[in-house]
């Protein structure tokens, strides 16, 4: 039986009001006793900056703020600096709702439950005043990415104790994961965050390719068909993907530049780096508030150089005279620096670090004494952690290997013994090293003096993880094997010819690095020249 019109209407206006867009409003105050809650006494705050991850806009003389909102979106403060908002007992920062009316679809790890619609709701933002310094440090990690609660174990043995002894001197303001934060398992999202969380400061967080629903359905979208969906879980747990924050003199500016393309035909998920429009909408939009001559710091998952509209990011910074990015992804430790040549536009290139991860290879190699294994990364480098240090517009990174001193920055390959006249070949991994860094090996030996070469920045295989990789294929040990070899330009070189000039004896050979900060590393190797 045909229904007559008038029963129709509501369905239709109910359909209507289903897709027209939301509104989020609310006002940001000062809480004053730290409940979270808006007192009649909490004063309104003014000028601060929240968005919906597209616009921001200020609050007015009474706090209030108005975003339009659509479905799978977010409103969020940008974390004015002088205050802090609040973090859970995990140490994570709240500072968004996550806007979901109906919820996120069903899938093997659980998005956001159904929020409702915001409209007539007083969506608040609490701030509380924090003495932020013009100079500051923060704790970086690259990949943690366990697979496994064993693996988590292993983190939270390997690295976290010695973050919580270290940060008693440094002091650090917050810290971040920079991305793959589990290893495709979210159910490890608490037990992660329960480790990190410890430390006792802050923790911001960045999306990863490891951190991605792949059972995502197709969203419609004839741009991003799967990448609507595959962030839900992270959002739940973490907040927003993309979004801003202001630390002392500092603006930071995370970014999820994982753009998930779906499985392939063996069920793997792919992906690949770009920024959306929308993203970059939020990039010009935050930037509007952000003083020229102030530090902006990106902070992202897959490296710089694998963004295919990079023009669009370096268009937006090209009046910015002050800037460093940060990155992760490829579990080896290297600096890029962008130029003319690879569209940048400043006047100074412009700094991305790809960081030593936490997790190394994967938790992969032989256990140690203790049980954990080496996990040495692609680029016989050691894992560990990295420490950003602020000062005004200037900056400072320093590589820090797990459960070593800081003045472990490079290692040397090198003979044990060679044979008066036989040529001599050292090698040295400089952890942090750049293009601009240069290295010296001095030979040294009381009766034969010293003498120093400088030494050769090439392209290979770090020694000592080719010499594991070759132990593997002849003998059984325990720990899952290490992925394929990987070249690195971070190796510098030097050969002392054979013939007269070493006579027998005992040698120090001394390898001395001057980084791009100006810090002087040194380690040494011991030489027997024998007959």
């Amino acid at each position: 039986m045909e229904m007559p019109m008038h029963a129709l209407l509501p369905l239709v206006l109910l359909a209507a009001t289903a897709s027209a867009k939301d509104v989020a409003e609310g006002v940001v105050f000062e809480d004053l006793n730290g409940d979270g809650v808006r007192q009649a006494s909490e004063p309104p705050l003014a000028n601060m900056a929240v968005s919906n991850g597209e616009e921001v806009v200020l609050t007015n003389a009474d706090g209030r703020y108005r975003l339009e909102l659509d479905d799978h979106e977010a409103v969020f403060i940008i974390k004015p600096s002088g205050w802090m908002t609040p973090v859970d007992g995990d140490s994570l920062p709240r500072f968004a709702h996550m806007y979901e009316p109906t919820g996120s679809p069903e899938m093997e790890y659980a998005g956001e439950a159904p929020t409702g619609r915001f409209r007539g709701r007083s969506l608040d933002f609490p701030l509380v005043r924090s003495d932020e310094p013009n100079r500051f440090r923060v704790i970086l990690f690259g990949d943690p990415q366990p697979y496994s609660i064993e693996e988590v174990n292993e983190f939270a043995r390997d690295i976290i104790p010695e973050v919580i002894a270290e940060n008693r001197t440094i002091g650090a303001a917050f810290g971040v994961t920079l991305g793959d934060l589990v290893g495709d398992d979210m159910t490890l999202y608490p037990a992660l965050n329960q480790a990190v969380g410890t430390v006792g400061i802050p923790w911001y967080n960045v999306y990863g390719n490891h951190d991605m629903n792949f059972d995502a359905p197709d969203s419609g979208d004839p741009d991003f068909p799967f990448d609507r969906y595959a962030d839900e879980t992270f959002e739940r747990v973490f907040g927003p993907p993309t979004y801003a924050f202001n630390y002392g003199p500092a603006h930071f500016i995370v970014l999820d530049n994982v753009v998930y393309d779906g499985l392939n035909d063996e069920g793997r998920g792919r992906y690949h780096a770009e920024l959306t429009e929308r993203q970059l909408s939020f990039i010009e939009a935050s930037l509007e508030h952000v003083r020229q001559d102030r530090l902006v710091v990106l902070l992202m998952h897959i490296p710089m150089v694998e963004i295919r509209n990079l023009d669009a990011l370096f268009a937006l910074l090209k009046d910015r005279p002050n800037t460093v990015s940060m990155s992760a992804h490829w579990h080896r430790h290297s600096h890029v620096f962008f130029g003319s040549d690879q569209g940048w536009h400043g006047d100074e290139p412009h700094h991305h670090m790809v960081t030593v991860t936490a997790g190394g290879s994967w938790w992969q190699g032989a256990p140690d004494e203790y049980g954990i294994p080496h996990t040495m990364m692609r680029d016989g480098k050691p894992n560990g952690w990295m420490l950003l240090e602020i000062d005004g517009t200037s900056y400072e990174l320093r590589y820090k290997a797990a459960r070593r001193p800081w003045s472990d920055q490079l290692h040397i390959h090198a003979p044990s013994e060679i044979r008066v006249g036989e040529q001599l070949v050292v090698t040295a991994n400089i952890y942090n090293a750049t293009e601009r860094d240069r290295a010296i090996l001095s030979i040294e030996n009381a009766t034969f003096g010293r003498t120093t070469t400088i030494m050769e920045r090439i392209e290979g295989v770090d020694p000592y993880w080719a010499r594991l990789k070759r132990l593997e294929s002849v003998r059984d040990q325990p720990g899952d094997p290490l992925n394929d070899l990987d070249a690195t330009t971070n190796l510098w070189r030097a050969t002392y010819p054979g013939g007269p000039g070493l006579e027998p004896g005992g040698y120090v050979l001394r390898v001395t690095t001057t980084d791009m900060f100006g810090n002087t590393h040194e380690a040494r190797h011991v030489l027997r020249v024998v007959e």
